[in-house]
């Protein structure tokens, strides 16, 4: 089937292949063991067509009523062909599949009325916009045909938008065989939608036509953040319903049009987000072989993997995610053996960016990079993404080894990352701070990168929040930098700064989508716009969680849970008091089982109760030194305590 943007099919051969070993264990205890071979049959069948990005067709008249059950006649099948295109290595799937999570009724249905190039048809609106596919219920005469599309958004005049889909034609069919009522799902292949078109109704459909089922990859929920702002819930939901959508086998850019490809550059902007979220543990432990498997022999990591149609140089942000995404795997998870399995290939990727690199270190004369993807008109120079990118990995490298007691490589690779820094600040930075380009995404990336001094790096926090401010307390960075300009924020105490831009409603902000009907998270910012109606739509997808990594950071500082340790063996309790907010609870359910954080203020007092699992030491710091620590629990002029499993509450007066 089709993949991609290219247009092309039979990316792995055109014959369709199928191996199979069927083990019968009989009542007596022995086994018979039945294999594919020239004695077994093959048909056709109701499935006319299926593909992964156009859609699927069921004729329900061409049904075989027990095929698949023993005593099935099969006169009229055909002898099957044997042998293979490819010959692939064959092994255990060591993720998890992909299975139905949610199944979803229409909240509005209305009719579009016939016109002279298109029969009328009803719109079924799910609320939410999600992957998978419509489960219809109809009644029909024989060969009555039913024709289903998907669409992420309408048009102000309430029309199906489908033109950001580009060449998916996410469509479809089914032909009644005539019974009384007849339900169907396609097998084959998903969609991204959240308004479900149906032509084929002679009058008005029952509220029960059409049900969307929402699939993913089955990974177990682990995280949620509640407070008393409907808006920052929302935006919680939106990332975790566009991981969803996204995290189907391969972390994907998107569900709905014609590509769906592993984004190595999205991959890496929000792995930690989506730990947060969910048991993403085993989801990457099947994709960075993918990965891996998709570098090139001189070690640089694709744009995409698998490694179809796009190409194998990912460049800077992108193929970086062979490294950061085993950190933070290991990070999150405490993952020794999953580093250990990769870091032959991190190693083998910065000795590549070595390679490649002039004698003092800096980019080669030409090099792929994408940039800072879909910034608001400030485009970072793409030699300060290299070579902000290259240190970081370095210095991802260098802790990898030493993790893994590997000493030589990581002080190797440490004198590396010091030699990256010196050279990214003599070549791109001024006396006064100023970085190459004057961008928040350079001073984000050198900020969170550790790449300065003391003194550059005070210089470089004030260009910072002084290009937020004067644009009206609005970023400017695309996927690159929005991964971790809230972090860079609060690493330079600016987390006041950081909360005027998460509750931003207007352009361009989190806020902005959310207040234009957005249900997931939006590849740009300009996705749709009062003045401007939709964005091109070349490049308009409406289920992209690159941008929202900030729910990462709103566990990780409004709630302030982060690993002190690998796995969370030692845990960082450190919440952040948000002044427009009156209640917080953020419920993290780490390896070591659940952490709860929860902040309340009233008129009276404010509180701040937590839970510590058991076999887990927190370092807490509370919000103010003033908070009265529980009984039993000796005050502290500093504001921190060390300490074990239990649970214990905060208070302070107002």
């Amino acid at each position: 089937g089709y993949l991609g943007y290219s247009g092309t099919r039979d990316h792995y051969g055109s014959k369709t292949r199928a191996l199979v070993q069927i083990v019968i264990e009989h009542t007596d205890g022995s086994q018979s063991i039945v294999g594919t071979d020239s004695e077994w049959k093959a048909s056709t069948g109701p499935i006319t067509h299926s593909d992964f990005l156009m859609g699927e067709a069921y004729d329900a008249r061409l049904e075989m009523p027990g095929w698949d059950v023993a005593g099935f006649g099969s006169n009229g099948w055909s002898d099957v062909d044997l042998g293979a295109e490819v010959n692939p290595t064959i092994e255990p799937f060591p993720g998890r599949p992909v299975r139905e999570f949610r199944k979803m009724a229409a909240k509005k249905i209305h009719e579009v009325r016939a016109t002279d190039s298109q029969p009328s048809a009803w719109i079924f609106d799910l609320g939410q916009n999600i992957a998978g596919y419509a489960r219809i219920k109809v009644k029909g005469r024989p060969g009555q045909k039913f024709t289903v599309r998907f669409s992420e958004r309408l048009t102000p005049e309430g029309e199906f938008y489908t033109t950001n889909l580009r060449g998916a034609k996410a469509t479809d069919t089914y032909i009644c065989k005539g019974t009384e009522s007849e339900e169907w799902e396609p097998m084959f292949t998903f969609h991204g939608f959240q308004f479900v078109e149906v032509t084929g109704f002679e009058g008005e459909p029952p509220a029960d036509a059409v049900y969307g089922i929402a699939v993913s990859s089955k990974t177990e929920e682990t995280g949620t953040i509640e407070t008393s702002d409907p808006m920052l819930n929302k935006l919680v939901q939106n990332a975790w319903w566009t991981q969803k959508a996204n995290f189907i086998d391969v972390p994907t850019d998107c569900p709905q049009r014609d590509e769906r490809l592993g984004w190595t550059g999205d991959a890496q902007a929000y792995v930690r987000t989506a730990a947060y979220l969910s048991n993403v543990q085993p989801f990457f432990t099947k994709w960075l072989v993918d990965l891996d498997d998709s570098q090139r022999a001189d070690g640089q990591f694709p744009m995409v993997a698998p490694l179809k149609v796009a190409e194998g140089d990912g460049g800077p942000a992108w193929a970086d995610a062979g490294v950061i995404c085993p950190w933070t795997i290991y990070e999150m998870y405490g993952d020794k053996d999953l580093l250990a399995r990769h870091y032959p290939a991190m190693r083998k990727f910065v000795e590549f960016c070595l390679a490649r690199s002039t004698r003092d270190l800096l980019p080669p004369a030409q090099f792929h990079c994408f940039g800072d993807w879909l910034h608001i008109n400030a485009p970072t120079p793409n030699e300060v993404i290299y070579s902000a990118y290259f240190a970081y990995s370095t210095s991802l490298l260098a802790k990898s080894a030493r993790a893994l007691g590997n000493a030589a490589d990581a002080q190797k690779y440490s004198d590396l990352t010091a030699k990256l820094k010196d050279v990214f600040v003599k070549q791109y930075v001024e006396a006064d701070g100023l970085i190459k380009g004057d961008t928040q995404c350079g001073y984000v990336m050198a900020l969170s990168f550790d790449l300065l001094p003391e003194n550059l790096r005070q210089l470089a926090a004030q260009r910072l929040v002084a290009d937020i401010e004067k644009r009206g307390t609005h970023l400017s960075t695309g996927f690159v930098g929005t991964r971790d300009i809230m972090y860079a924020l609060s690493k330079i105490g600016k987390n006041d700064v950081a909360l005027k831009l998460l509750h931003n409603d207007t352009f361009p902000s989190w806020g902005f989508t959310i207040k234009h009907g957005a249900t997931s998270i939006w590849e740009r910012w300009d996705g749709w716009t009062p003045e401007k109606g939709f964005q091109d739509p070349g490049m308009n997808s409406f289920s992209h969680y690159a941008f929202g990594a900030v729910v990462g950071w709103m566990f990780d500082q409004m709630a302030g849970i982060s690993p002190l340790e690998p796995g969370f063996s030692r845990v960082r309790i450190a919440p952040t008091i948000d002044p427009k907010l009156t209640s917080l609870k953020a419920w993290f359910n780490s390896p070591r089982g659940p952490i709860i954080v929860q902040t309340n203020r009233t008129d009276a007092e404010e509180l701040m109760s937590i839970e510590i699992p058991p076999n887990v030491r927190a370092e807490v710091t509370v919000p103010e030194k003033s908070y009265t620590p529980p009984i039993g629990v000796k005050p502290s002029s500093s504001g921190k305590y060390e300490l074990g499993s239990g649970r214990y509450l905060f208070k302070k007066a107002r």
